[in-house]
Order: C-alpha cells, then sequence, then structure tokens
C-alpha cells in the first residue's frame, strides 16, 4: 500500500466526534442514558432508532441546543472536549458541526443567496455588499454541486431544491459535520437520488454525515455505518455491510418482525362513496385547475390507496373531497348513494369525513395547545353535557388514546410541540380516530413514523376497515400502498389513470399509470 494510501485511509478512521456516556433528563424523562456513540472524520453514520428513542436529544447535544452542562458524559470534538455554553448552537455552527431539521427553516420570500447568507452577510462601510454576497453563494454551490440559482426565491422552489439551500446554508460555514434529520420525507425518488450524489461528493470532501431517517432501505444505500438507538440507549453500532434489513429492525423494536405489513380478514363489500368526474380550480389562482377529471368509488370497510408522483394532484384531492381546498366547477360526489355538496371541513366531519393532513405541523395540529387539547379538539361535542365540557371523560378518552397509539408522553398536559415528529403525527392520527368516521381519510399518514410505529399504525387501520370503516390512504411509498391497500388509484396530471386490484398491481404498473406511460 502506497504511503499516499496509507495517509487517506488514516484520515478516513480518524475519529472526528466522539460521544462517551452521555445521559440526558427531563422532568419525568430519561431521553438518553449512558449514550457512546463514535463518528468518523468523512463517514456517512446512520443513525436510526424508534420515535423516542433519542435521536433528536443526541443530535440537538451535538448542535449546541442543549449546551454543555445540561447533561452528564463528555463529547469530544477533533480531540479536544466540546463545552459549547453561550450562544451554543452559533458555536456549534463556528467549530464546524451544522445540522439540517426535518422541518425546512428557510424564509419563503427572500432568495437563494439571502438565505444562505442570513445573519452572516458581507458587508462593507456597514452595506450589505449584493454583489460579493451572491458571487460567494454561487461558489459554494458550485463547489457543493448544487444545482440552484442564487437569485431564485425560496417559495418558488420545489421541496428537493429546498433542501438543497439548507445543506448549503449549513455547509456555507465550513462545516465539518453535517447533520441531517429526515432529509427524504418529502421528496421524490429523483430528487432523493440526487441527495445521495451531493452526500457522496460531500463525503469525498472530508465532511462526516449523521444520517436519520426512517426509511431504512436509505441506510443500506448510502451509509457506512449505522448506530441503533433504543429507549435512550446504544444497542449497537457496526458496519452497515454487516447488517440486514430483518436485523436493524429487530435491533430497534427489540423482537423480531416477521412482517412487515399485518395480516388482515377485512372483506369491503358495497359502495358507501363515489367521485364522478370531479373537476376543481384553485380558489386564489381560478386559472388554475387542480382536479381534471377524477373517478373513483369507495367499497365499505375497504382500504383505496392513492398513489402518484408528487404534484399529481393526490393531495388536491382529497383537501377537495374534505371541503378545504379546491373549488369544485363540475362532477359529482355521492354518500351511501346521495349527492353530497361539501364546502368546508365542518361540513365533511358532519358527515363522518374525517382527514389526517399531509403536514401535521401546519394543518393538523395547535402547537402552543397542550396533547390534550389537540386530541380532543374535533371530539368535545362527544365530551358535552349542557353546554360544558365532562373533563374526567374527555381526559380519559384521551388517554385511552395515548395508550391505544403507544404515544410516549410524560404528561399529556404537556405542549403537543414537545413531542417528536412521529409522536406529534400519532397525535394528529389519534384525535381524527376518536370521531369514529364512516370514511378516513390518511394522506401519508406514517411520514416520519418509525417502523415500530408504522407497524401498530397499520393494525389500527386494518382494525377500522375490519369494523367497516372505509380508509383513503396517500403514500408516497409504493411498498406501503402494494402492502396496505385493496385497490389502488393511480392519479397522472390531476386525473384518475387507472385502478388497480391489489392482486394485479405491482410497483411497474403503478408507475406506468403515474408517468402516464400506460
Amino acid at each position: 500500500m502506497s504511503n499516499f494510501a496509507l495517509e487517506e485511509q488514516a484520515v478516513t478512521e480518524e475519529i472526528i466526534l466522539d460521544v462517551q456516556n452521555v445521559t440526558k433528563q427531563f422532568p419525568g424523562i430519561t431521553a438518553l442514558s449512558n449514550v457512546s456513540i463514535q463518528f468518523k472524520r468523512g463517514e456517512i453514520h446512520g443513525l436510526c432508532g424508534e420515535n423516542g428513542a433519542g435521536k433528536s436529544t443526541l443530535m440537538k447535544i451535538l448542535a449546541g441546543v442543549y449546551p454543555y452542562g445540561t447533561y452528564d458524559g463528555s463529547v469530544f470534538y477533533e480531540g479536544q472536549e466540546l463545552k459549547l455554553t453561550s450562544n451554543s448552537i452559533k458555536e456549534a455552527r463556528a467549530e464546524g458541526i451544522a445540522i439540517v431539521y426535518q422541518e425546512l427553516t428557510l424564509v419563503p420570500d427572500m432568495t437563494v443567496g439571502e438565505n444562505i447568507f442570513l445573519g452572516k452577510e458581507i458587508t462593507e462601510n456597514g452595506v450589505i455588499n449584493w454583489d460579493k454576497t451572491y458571487a460567494e453563494c454561487r461558489k459554494i454551490l458550485e463547489h457543493y454541486k448544487l444545482d440552484v440559482n442564487p437569485n431564485d426565491v425560496v417559495k418558488h422552489l420545489g421541496v428537493g431544491k429546498m433542501q438543497m439551500v439548507e445543506i448549503a446554508k449549513a455547509l456555507s460555514e465550513n462545516a465539518k459535520v453535517l447533520i441531517l434529520d429526515e432529509p427524504t420525507s418529502a421528496l421524490t425518488e429523483a430528487e432523493i437520488d440526487k441527495l445521495m450524489e451531493i452526500l457522496e461528493s460531500l463525503q469525498e470532501k472530508g465532511i462526516t454525515s449523521i444520517y436519520i431517517s426512517h426509511k431504512l432501505e436509505e441506510f443500506f444505500r448510502i451509509t457506512d455505518s449505522i448506530t441503533v438507538l433504543r429507549d435512550g440507549k446504544t444497542v449497537i453500532t457496526a458496519p452497515t455491510k454487516e447488517l440486514s434489513l430483518e436485523k436493524l429492525v429487530s435491533y430497534m423494536v427489540g423482537r423480531e418482525m416477521k412482517e412487515r405489513f399485518p395480516h388482515s380478514t377485512r372483506k369491503p363489500n358495497g359502495t358507501i362513496f363515489e367521485v364522478q368526474n370531479l373537476h376543481a380550480i384553485d380558489p386564489e389562482e381560478p386559472s388554475r385547475e387542480i382536479l381534471k377529471g377524477v373517478t373513483f368509488d369507495l367499497k365499505r370497510g375497504e382500504i383505496l390507496g392513492i398513489a402518484g408522483l408528487m404534484g399529481s394532484g393526490r393531495t388536491e384531492l382529497v383537501t377537495t373531497i374534505f371541503g378545504e381546498m379546491g373549488k369544485i366547477t363540475s362532477g359529482k360526489m355521492l354518500l351511501e348513494g346521495k349527492e353530497i355538496n361539501i364546502k368546508s371541513a365542518k361540513d365533511a366531519m358532519e358527515k363522518g369525513i374525517s382527514l389526517v393532513p399531509e403536514d401535521r405541523k401546519k394543518q393538523g395540529l395547535v402547537l402552543i395547545q397542550s396533547i390534550l387539547n389537540n386530541l380532543s379538539l374535533p371530539n368535545l361535542y362527544s365530551f358535552s353535557k349542557t353546554w360544558r365540557i365532562d373533563k374526567n371523560q374527555e381526559l380519559k378518552s384521551c388517554l385511552q388514546q395515548v395508550k391505544n397509539l403507544s404515544i410516549k408522553i410524560s404528561n399529556i398536559e404537556n405542549e403537543v410541540n414537545s413531542l417528536s415528529g412521529g409522536n406529534q403525527q400519532k397525535v394528529v392520527i389519534g384525535k381524527w380516530l376518536m370521531t369514529i368516521p364512516k370514511i378516513l381519510i390518511m394522506d401519508d399518514p406514517t411520514r416520519g413514523v418509525d417502523v415500530g410505529a408504522k407497524y401498530e399504525i397499520y393494525k389500527l387501520m386494518n382494525e377500522l376497515a375490519e369494523k367497516g370503516v372505509s380508509i383513503i390512504m396517500i403514500s408516497s411509498e409504493l411498498e406501503e400502498v402494494l402492502g396496505m391497500s385493496d385497490r389502488v388509484m393511480v392519479m397522472h396530471e390531476g386525473r384518475s389513470n387507472g385502478i388497480l386490484d391489489i392482486t394485479e398491481a405491482t410497483q411497474e404498473k403503478i408507475m406506468a399509470l403515474a408517468t402516464g406511460i400506460a
């Protein structure tokens, strides 16, 4: 082996971050317990675990959200103990540790260049030099092979390019460690491919990436090693090539999971809901037609999967059905054989239709309210007695739902914003399950949810369908569509492009319909 090769190997195997026996406690809960992990320079290190396993807490310690002194144990960075104190997030970035959160933090009305240099603008004599700022921005984007225009306004970009801007913003301060929290949760397959290319190029430059995801297949595609956390403890760290999907799942949940999708005995029968040649426009932009002819039927006790590429009109369809987006211009909807006219969410709920929305933070939760209030909000009528809320019944019902969905909380009166993303998603699902709907629409219901919690949600869906509840499920994961649906409707450019019985549905057939080939 040449001296150059030996030097290159030494750099690759050098420990850049060394977490030693870190414990972090909150009132009533231990988030991390003696966690120890070593991260090598220039590696892509996967970090996985169920919701509440401690992943986010550990990353917040590394990124300076929880400063030195608020946890026990030590973190060594490039051989020196990391002691982030005042302005700790800024200190972490200055040290070269940057984090890209699942929920993007960009300012929509600013340009790419303005976002990347926000708070660190290039000035001369107290005035921002925009020419130099944009020139530097262009250099960063080109250096890391990020295909984004510095002059573009962020709100006009797709989610994939917004993700690239977040990465560029993190790397603009010469980051040596990049933490990515669920980076592909809202990306298309093409955008995921591009992200993987970017991470590989960063690795070539010696940057360490810590990759957090609930999409376990991605670990085997991109990571060099994987650490599993469970209940705040380190279960295992191993080279990716020594692990399998089955082993990874068993380490995460503490038991062997023999099947990804639970068996169901449901027997759909009789049509409960019909959509006939539905056309709709965007009320805020009447010239834009968002639905261009959608036709399907839904059987009682059926799970109807809706597949399609991003922008195909899946979400526009279900939010229009729920009365909260499109203005219907032609076509009709029938519930139990009778034509219905839904103009608002209130109309939909009164008719027994509920919607678990795609974006839990913007549409599914009141973040500053308690877990209790969020769960009970659509169900207050069921707790009402002579114009008063029966607080005991409200509390009892909500606690039961917390138990049913295994939502990890320390106190039901805490703000829902204090929960992890996956547990927030369970609260959104839980509040709608409490309404006992005839039709439950679920728009990407397991987005940002770990493998164990997914299985519990799948079981709940099966149980509801077996009791006669009809479910419309949108999913960006074809495996989920195929694993949970009785039939699959495929959307393409605002139209229903075909319905497949699950016995004949394949990923190839769905993609052919989704891309307009079939």
